[in-house]
């Protein structure tokens, strides 16, 4: 399986949209020189087999543009919630008419919670076309379920984010197994035991690091590293991880300042997988 990180920054980017902070405004005169490099991060999205996409965020073009992505191949997409850095509907309105010809996949199927349906609707009623609307189907998916499409299987289950059932998957294909935990705080009990009972051996996992070295409030909707290690021993502890796991951290935000060393200290003390966009791993 490959799996493509195409934007591993948080809501607000890094460097963030209207920010002056030391970090961002560096990051910035670094940039106007060309020199930002991996540290400049577009908002999160992941691509597996060219096939399926987690979240659809407002950076899409822009994955485009930069990676090369045929998105028009996309047949899947997994919606984790309805926040606009995971799911920018209004581009769908260009998937066909004469905004779109000669798709590589006629249809795209997106899945995800009734939140996800309604913004979905929402943001397309008033500019979708009927051949445009009819390459584009909406399948509501709450939490637990075991989705099958096209040689993949998902399991949904509920992450720590925000009130209106957000969800994460683990997804499957052919034997090989990613663990998806963005966005999130500190993983449910009852999400853990729903992975402990599938018993499914993970061959790779995103984590939610959003805070990276920073110090995470209680009940925070997002984690820090020690919490994604905390995080990483509990599924261990399942029997669901092992040392031939792989562990990626991504969703950074420029809050947690992550420059090339916090990351590299990162890789050094705990033995993760930095992303950034663009990096490409295969299990």
């Amino acid at each position: 399986m490959k799996i493509q990180y195409l934007g591993t920054g948080a809501a607000e980017g890094v460097p963030a949209l209207f920010c002056n902070c030391t970090y961002c405004k560096r990051l910035r005169e670094r940039i106007g020189r060309g020199e930002g490099g991996k540290e400049v991060r577009t908002r999160a999205q992941i691509l597996l087999d060219g096939e399926l996409s987690i979240d659809f965020p407002p950076d899409a073009f822009a994955h485009m543009a930069r990676f090369g992505v045929d998105f028009s191949a996309v047949k899947y997409l997994l919606v984790t919630h309805s926040h606009m850095d995971h799911f920018y509907a209004h581009d769908f309105i260009l998937r066909g008419y004469k905004y779109a010809h000669e798709m590589t996949a006629p249809q795209l199927t997106v899945f995800g919670n009734a939140e996800v349906c309604e913004v979905f609707a929402e943001c397309t009623r008033r500019e979708m076309k009927p051949e445009v609307a009819g390459t584009i189907s909406l399948r509501k998916v709450g939490a637990f379920e075991e989705i099958a499409f096209g040689g993949w299987k998902a399991y949904s289950f509920p992450a720590h984010h925000t009130s209106r059932e957000p969800l994460l998957y683990l997804v499957e294909k052919d034997g090989k197994r990613v663990l998806h935990l963005t966005d999130t705080g500190v993983l449910p009990e009852e999400s853990l035991s729903f992975l402990a009972s599938l018993q499914k051996h993970i061959d790779l996992i995103t984590f939610d690091c959003t805070f990276l070295w920073e110090a995470a409030d209680p009940g925070a909707r997002h984690m820090n590293l020690a919490e994604d290690m905390r995080t990483f021993g509990r599924l261990a502890a399942c029997g669901v991880a092992d040392s031939t796991t792989k562990k990626v951290i991504t969703h950074f935000s420029h809050n947690s300042a992550p420059s090339e060393e916090a990351l590299a200290r990162a890789q050094k003390e705990y033995g993760v997988i930095a992303a950034y966009d663009g990096l490409t791993l295969e299990i």
